[in-house]
Order: C-alpha cells, then structure tokens, then sequence
C-alpha cells in the first residue's frame, strides 16, 4: 500500500492482533464517534517538541529517561499517586543529568497506558475459563463473567482520566514543583533511610552547592526558567486502534496527521507485523514512534519496519525498545545495530529490562532485579563494543512502595512479595529499586563518555 492510500482508518482493512471483540458493535462505534468530537490530549506542537528532544539523544547528546505504570488503574486514580510517580521520576533524572552531565528527556508511561496485550486470550482460575484482563480501558480486572466483557464505555473513563492526569502533570512540571531548590523534598518517605536514599541526599547536597555558586554568579531558579520548569511527555502502548483512531486529527498548522491521546506511543513485540493493523495505523502519524525489539526480530525484518514506519529516516521519530531479557542481549542486540548502522538509520536505542525478565516466585509473577541490572549491563556493553550511543531506559515503576519485583539493595524476597503486592497486570519497580537502577545506569553513561572522551583524544 502507498502512503497516499493511508487514512486514520486504513487499519480497519489489515490483520489485526490483540484487539477484543466487542459484542456491541453499535455501541462501540457510538462511542468511537463520540470520542471523535472530544479535545485532544496533546498537541501537535508538544510531539514535534518530543521528537526533536530524541533526534539530540539518537546523535548522542542526551538520554531518553521513559517510565511509569505497566497499566494505569481507574480505582488507583490518585492525585498522590501521580505526584509520588512525578517525584521518582525528577530524582532519577537529577541523578542521570549530574552524574553523567547529559540532558535526560522525559516520558512517562502515563496518561493513557491502560490497554494490555496478553500472551493468552483466556485466563483460566480452577475450572473457570474467563477472558483474559487487557487493561481498564476494555475490560475489568476482577475475575467474573460480566467483568471480562469488553465495554466501549470504558474508552471515555480513560479518556477522562488522561485528562485529569495531563492537567496534574503538566502543573507539577510547569508550577514550580520541579523547581531544583526543591532537589531535596522530591524524596518519599519510605526511601529516606534506604541506601539509595543516603546516596540520593548526597548528590542533591551537592546539586544544592552547586546552584549556591550559580546563584553567586547571578543564575537563579527566580529568573532561569530550566531550572524552575521540566518538560514531561506521556507515552503509551497504540494498542486499541479504535480509540487511536478517534484521537488521530489533523494538525491545522502543518496539515499533518498526529495521535493526540500521547506524545509519544509504540508499538508492542506481539503486534509489530509489517502487514497488519497497528504497523499500518502508525506509518501514517508523525509523532515519535516507539517498537519493542523482542528476541524473534530479525535483522532484515527490523529494516523492513523502519522502511514502512519511517521511509525519509527522519532523526527522532524511531525509538527501538529492546526487550530479550538478561541473557539473550549478547545473542540478539548487536545484529540489530550493526543492520542499523549499515543502513545509515537514524534511531534512539532504549533497553526495556523488565519484559524478557519475569518469572514467578511463590505464585506471584516478580522480576529479579539483578537480572533487570544484568540486561541494563549488557546493553550498555554491547553498545561501547558497537561504538554506538545506549540512549534510553524503559521501565515499570511506580512510587509506591510495593514488593513485586524481587532484589534490590534493601531486598523484597521472596517471603515478602505478598506484603504490597498491588499491581493490576506486570510486577514494577518500586522507588527505591528505580534509583538505585538510575545510580546504575548513571555509571554507565561516564564510563560511555570516557570512552568517547579517549577516542577523541586518539
């Protein structure tokens, strides 16, 4: 198909996986148009924005930060929860941009990430076989027959509850909240006292120094908006097309077809088919486009989803998220770039360290955080042995004080999964662990720009 023959709908014509079947045509098609007539998420503007951010760090000259919910919850809708995700996420990027002096983009994965793919259609629990859960946004995650009937009335409770959490976003990030004078009241309680805690209060003690000295120079927060104000794009899985199609408009200014139920949204390891619906429904907007690179993506078949989804090679409109897990980053990573770098394709190289790394412990299904650190460090080896830019993380993380993944410094075993376990679908990190992941990375980006540092001086 050519590009000229792409339209919002042209998906509705391919193949598609993961999708539910609605019983109710007619009331999903309502609903579909109605959603149509509501006000975008985000604008045009702010994704252009995004996009140029990731074509600095795709060159080498900044770091994609990308983080938040693995499925965002109508009951666990809290403004508290909003702001203690907010708060981890400015400490992790404090840590990334000072330690490694390298400008961190960041995005969420938030307002809007409420669809699930699922590696069965069905769950079953003793004799009962039920729907599988897909996220709030299409069905309910309690375990009954009514409940697991997917319902187009929740696309308008999401819609709803992106909104709320834009306006709460945008507000920390522009108000002041993020203003760096504040470097030291971003930390949550419960990590106060935890080994990340002390090392965190360490840098922000010098980050504090630092802007004293700034200060005596005449730089302030007062009168420097970057030091006050932060930028925070949202970012989610393009899962349910009908609603990305309701949120897909035409940008008056350019003419161009953009999402605007997100800044930024990919494209999942079980529904990146160069022949069917979510590859096609995405060629045809211009927003950053992320694609999970699991184990069974090929070299040619990468190449052949940049031809299709970025044809000019445009710089920052390619997000690769690599999830193998722990110990098939070696196998896998390094036939990827070097396919890439033969091809001349301007990308972002994120590492998605969770997905490839799920096990189950005691009943629960949990992610061993060194195996987590594990795959973050092959990663990062594989592109210095490459010579090319490790330019992004992708994580679950809440700031919350859960037990779900296993490890970390002040460790959840596996005796104490069950003291917070709270999450709707896939085990996340919780504050502490996302910190000490942030201090972890950190020393990879030095020891990356040393090298840089070294082959210069060469």
């Amino acid at each position: 198909m050519t590009k000229s023959a792409w339209s919002p709908s042209s998906w509705r014509q391919k193949p598609a996986q993961q999708l539910p079947e609605y019983p109710d045509q007619d009331a999903l098609k309502a609903m579909e148009a109605t959603l149509a007539t509501y006000p975008p998420l985000v604008f045009a503007g702010e994704a252009r924005a995004l996009k140029a951010e990731l074509a600095r760090v795709g060159a080498g000259n900044g770091f994609l930060l990308q983080g938040g919910d693995c499925a965002e919850a109508f009951a666990e809708h809290h403004p508290d929860g909003i702001r203690d995700f907010f708060r981890v996420f400015l400490q992790m990027a404090a840590v990334l941009t000072y330690a490694a002096a390298s400008p961190v983009t960041k995005v969420g994965r938030i307002a809007g990430q409420f669809a699930k793919p699922r590696s069965s259609p069905m769950e079953t629990v003793g004799d009962v076989a039920l729907p599988s859960y897909k996220g709030d946004i299409i069905n309910d995650m309690a375990f009954t027959e009514e409940g697991r009937i997917p319902d187009p009335r929740r696309m308008e409770m999401a819609f709803r509850q992106s909104a709320a959490t834009q306006n709460l976003l945008r507000a920390f990030a522009q108000g002041g909240y993020a203003n760096l004078d504040n470097v030291h009241q971003w930390m949550l309680g419960f990590v106060e006292d935890s080994p990340q805690g002390h090392r965190y209060r360490n840098l922000a003690d010098r980050i504090s120094e630092t802007l004293g000295f700034m200060r005596a120079c005449g730089i302030d927060p007062s009168t420097t908006p970057q030091l006050r104000s932060t930028d925070l794009f949202t970012s989610h899985e393009a899962l349910l097309l009908g609603y990305e199609e309701a949120f897909t408009r035409v940008d008056s200014t350019t003419g161009d077809h953009y999402s605007t139920s997100g800044h930024m949204v990919w494209i999942g390891d079980r529904t990146r088919q160069p022949d069917h619906a979510h590859v096609e429904w995405a060629r045809g907007i211009k927003n950053p486009i992320g694609l999970k690179c699991g184990p069974s993506l090929t070299a040619d078949g990468l190449i052949e989803l940049l031809d299709i989804l970025n044809p000019s090679n445009e710089a920052g409109r390619m997000t690769l998220i690599c999830r193998f897990g722990a110990d098939k980053v070696i196998d896998h990573l390094p036939g990827l770039i070097r396919a890439v770098e033969r091809e001349g394709r301007n990308v972002v190289w994120s590492c998605d360290p969770m997905h490839g790394n799920t096990v189950s412990v005691s009943g629960y299904k949990t992610r061993p955080f060194d195996r987590i650190l594990k795959e973050v460090q092959s990663f990062f080896a594989v592109h210095r042995s490459e010579g090319t830019h490790a330019g992004g993380i992708h994580i679950e993380m809440t700031g919350k004080n859960v037990t779900e993944c296993t490890g970390g410094a002040r460790p959840v075993t596996a005796d104490t999964l069950s003291d917070r376990y709270h999450t709707q679908c896939d085990p996340r990190l919780n504050a502490e662990q996302a910190i000490e992941l942030a201090f972890l990375i950190a020393e990879n980006l030095q020891a990356e720009k040393r090298d840089r540092g070294a082959q210069v001086a060469a």
